[in-house]
């Protein structure tokens, strides 16, 4: 499967065996703070930072799978151009019906009795817009998993409009209510990928991804999805304030992901959830104000936390995303060191 997906030029990467999650990181990577995009384990041939390593190398590809022949496989969405919607089925409190669908009120007329999962609010975005539901969009690649979700796989017709990932939790940007969008910075798992809790199968005869929508294209813009081109720079200004690097930032916020990874010593009592707030609400911060990824971090916040609590993974995701967010309105910036 890995072969087959990079021939089409999706890059992958493994995934834990019998897991969903990437493969773990070397020592080194783990205690060592740095960037996974500068990660020199990448042109080393090795398998750190998740799709942060993805690709279509078919050499290094057999290298990989004969190191780990029980990895799944997980594609890299971004560089594969995909957009992939993550319809969950999970049991979950229901929100107030403002935060179904973020941007569409819901009158109090309109019955929700029933409303239960991610494949509701899918289909209530789908028939507010007159259009058909993506789950049961026949004419392009959909896999059901093995917690009864489903993933519906779609190709960017534009790939120069590039759209960010999302959790359908998010309070800055979701598309519905347990609905993730699997876009750039994130990844999703292949198709036959088998876990602990069954095979990612593939329903009905298609295999392709067809092209997304343009309905659904423009409720991604709306919702927040596009990912803004940088400005283009202007004139220098002298400043007697030098501005922080990036290392600085990965410095104040490595101790704190670290605590958290920390916690995977007991299971209770180690104060996870606060450490997990303080490390997201950081990042946050320093992603606001410019010195940090805002998809590399949440990656790194989500592996540590899935390493120290790796059954509490979407309780995890609120608490990175709530914090994420509440952080990136007050950008800050690291105290600027001096060579």
């Amino acid at each position: 499967m890995a072969r087959w997906l990079a021939g089409r030029q999706w890059p992958v990467h493994p995934l834990a065996p019998g897991r969903k999650t990437p493969a773990a990181n070397c020592e080194q990577c783990r205690i060592r703070p740095h960037a996974p995009s500068g990660c020199p384990c990448h042109t080393r041939g090795l398998w750190c930072h998740g799709f942060h390593s993805a690709t279509t190398d078919l050499a290094r590809i057999d290298a990989w799978w004969s190191r780990e022949p029980r990895a799944g496989v997980g594609v890299s969405c971004g560089p594969a151009h995909l957009v992939v919607l993550d319809v969950d089925a999970h049991a979950a409190q229901i929100p107030h019906r403002d935060r179904l669908l973020p941007g569409i009120p819901i009158p109090d007329q309109v019955n929700l009795d029933g409303l239960a999962s991610g494949f509701d609010t899918l289909a209530l975005l789908a028939a507010y817009r007159q259009q058909q539901d993506p789950a049961q969009d026949d004419t392009t690649l959909r896999v059901r998993t093995p917690s009864g979700g489903l993933h519906i796989w779609y190709l960017n017709p534009e790939p120069q409009v590039r759209y960010r990932s999302s959790t359908g939790s998010s309070p800055k940007t979701a598309l519905a209510w347990q609905v993730d969008v699997r876009a750039h910075g994130g990844y999703i798992v292949a198709p036959a990928t088998r876990t602990s809790a069954g095979v990612y199968t593939p329903l009905g005869s298609v295999r392709e991804p067809a092209p997304l929508p343009a309905w659904l294209a423009a409720e991604l813009t709306r919702t927040g999805h596009v990912i803004q081109k940088p400005p283009v720079p202007g004139p220098l200004r002298h400043s007697s304030r030098r501005r922080p690097r990036t290392g600085a930032a990965q410095a104040l916020l490595q101790p704190l992901i670290e605590t958290v990874r920390e916690c995977a010593a007991h299971a209770e009592g180690t104060g996870f959830t606060e450490k997990l707030n303080r490390a997201a609400y950081t990042a946050g911060g320093l992603v606001g104000a410019g010195h940090l990824n805002q998809a590399e971090a949440r990656q790194e916040l989500a592996e540590a936390a899935y390493y120290a609590r790796p059954r509490q993974t979407r309780r995890s995701e609120t608490i990175i995303d709530a914090a994420l967010s509440a952080g990136a309105s007050r950008p800050f910036h690291p105290k600027d060191s001096h060579e």
